[in-house]
């Protein structure tokens, strides 16, 4: 055997001990959270049944940290503004804080109104179309981070819910007004991410890229974009992230979103005059500037995301301890702080074992993103939160920051199949130009240009003219020689895909272990 063949196996064994580590790691997790609901809870009726339905909770945390967490943190490892294991330390501790300090004392065990419990009726159904519920979307979400797609924690649910919920008592328990709002939903959050974000892409190209001198206008306009990140992430927070806390209206947030715009301003603006003579005047000169707001904007996103989605863990699990407790199991139940710890927990671990896959893929397989790129996309993420918020429209923040991703590489594919445009006209004149060899060759110099080269190269092409034009048949190769895809289109159909079978694929796990679980507890 050759060394590079035991090259390979000691490869391959290194990345099999890794996997099993992870998934001893995660074990060893659920079976803390199986022996502590065990000793806590040792008199009760049915501790088989509370203890089950802990596990599953903290399966779906775990898989709640693979998958969803990495649209908070993917865009600032993207852009290299913050290394994979720094990312995911901070991810961890402003999940956790957010899920523990700020993650509601009180919520809906059935997200978003989907079914109403009343209907249910026999409260050891209820436990068993929450555990269903609960199984189902768990199961769903691993295997999507299994296959690299990112999904909507939220519809993972929801779909676990409704398929739960039908199969227990029939569609009539489906609310699905609210089904139809989140289908809705859909389409309407990617798309707005994806447009606010291109907005801001678009006005930093135009307003610093597309200069002469763009560190000298990046000093002028960087301090009001990242006052106008202040303000977003200021009024995001106030109203999602520390709802618990305290209740805040939208104009109150609004305006103590503007304070803090203005204070960022004002502290901000001398930092970047400060740093801007040690920059080099270029593209990644001017993105470095926005390396502080995008660490930060990991770690707020994050410390919203924790307080808000780990009901999706939680919440029904919530549901099962109040009945088996001796409550009711109604639309609305407290959450103990062990179970929201088992959550905050999960979320962290699960980020931290199989994060990086979908961090990756977020953050560097969909589209290239700088830092500006990535600034771009994360102020987006707030801002249609907010507006979703204040519209009563039910989102999904995976949908939102996605969009966001899709719509700056878009942007990038449209900016640059316009340049080509340009480029073909240029061609058209100089068939018959006794210089067309240098036309050529400078043409093949601004396939590989970077982007601050295209405008001299363009000023170059122009000085050349003559009245000249190509056939057709040339004209095609030219266009087809002009365009890039930006944007991954496998990555596109893969993530699409997934975002359309999530609610019927977790509604159909549901039912099935439902049925399971009502074979085995029935007589």
């Amino acid at each position: 055997m050759k060394a590079s063949d035991f090259r390979k196996i000691e490869r391959a064994a290194n990345i099999s001990r890794t996997e099993v580590g992870r998934l001893g790691t995660a074990v060893l997790f659920i079976v803390g959270v199986m022996v502590f609901t065990g000793a806590k809870f040792a008199g009760i009726d049915q501790l088989y049944l509370l203890v089950a339905a802990a596990v599953i909770g903290a399966y779906m945390a775990l898989n709640i940290g693979a998958n969803d967490v990495a649209n908070n943190v993917g865009p600032a490892v993207g852009s290299f503004a913050i290394s994979l294991t720094g990312a995911i330390f901070i991810a961890a501790i402003f999940e956790a804080g957010g899920a523990i300090i700020a993650g509601g004392d009180v919520v809906a065990t059935v997200k978003k109104g989907i079914i109403d419990p009343d209907n249910v009726g026999d409260p050891d159904v209820f436990v068993w179309v929450m555990m269903g519920a609960l199984m189902g979307a768990a199961i769903w979400l691993n295997a999507a981070t299994w296959l690299g797609a990112p999904v909507s924690t939220t519809h993972s649910i929801v779909g676990g819910v409704a398929g739960a919920g039908i199969a227990a008592t029939g569609w009539d328990i489906v609310n699905w007004d609210s089904m139809a709002k989140i289908a809705f939903s859909w389409v309407a959050s990617p798309v707005t991410g994806g447009l606010i974000a291109a907005l801001f892409l678009y006005s930093l190209k135009r307003l610093v890229f597309f200069k002469t001198d763009p560190l000298s206008a990046a000093q002028k306009v960087v301090p009001f974009m990242i006052a106008i990140m202040a303000c977003a992430f200021t009024t995001y927070i106030a109203l999602k992230g520390i709802k618990k806390i305290i209740k805040i209206d939208f104009p109150t947030a609004l305006m103590a979103g503007l304070v803090v715009a203005l204070l960022a301003y004002i502290l901000v603006k001398p930092v970047i005059t400060k740093a801007v003579p040690r920059l080099d005047n270029t593209r990644e000169g001017v993105s470095r500037l926005f390396t502080i707001p995008l660490i930060l904007s990991a770690a707020l996103l994050s410390f919203a995301h924790g307080a808000n989605d780990v009901a999706n863990a939680v919440g029904p699990l919530a549901g099962v301890v109040d009945v088996l407790t001796a409550g009711d199991g109604g639309a609305k139940v407290a959450i103990p702080l062990w179970v929201m710890v088992i959550g905050a927990l999960g979320i962290s671990v699960g980020l931290a074992l199989f994060g990086p896959k979908l961090i990756r893929t977020v953050g560097s397989e969909i589209t290239e993103l700088d830092r500006s790129r990535a600034f771009c996309v994360a102020l987006a993420a707030a801002i249609t939160v907010i507006i979703a918020s204040q519209l009563g429209m039910p989102i999904s923040s995976t949908h939102v920051a996605l969009g966001a991703v899709f719509g700056v590489g878009f942007l990038r594919e449209f900016l640059e199949q316009r340049l080509g445009g340009v480029i073909e006209n240029v061609m058209q004149h100089h068939k018959d130009d006794p210089n067309f060899d240098e036309v050529e060759q400078v043409l093949m110099n601004f396939q590989n240009a970077p982007a601050e080269d295209k405008k001299r190269i363009l000023s170059q092409l122009r000085k050349m003219g003559s009245e000249a034009v190509i056939d057709a048949a040339e004209r095609k190769v030219l266009q087809k020689a002009l365009k890039r895809q930006l944007v991954k289109r496998s990555a596109l159909l893969k993530i699409v895909s997934a975002w359309i079978i999530t609610v019927p694929v977790s509604a159909f796990l549901a039912a099935l272990f439902y049925f399971v679980l009502r074979g085995m507890m029935l007589p």
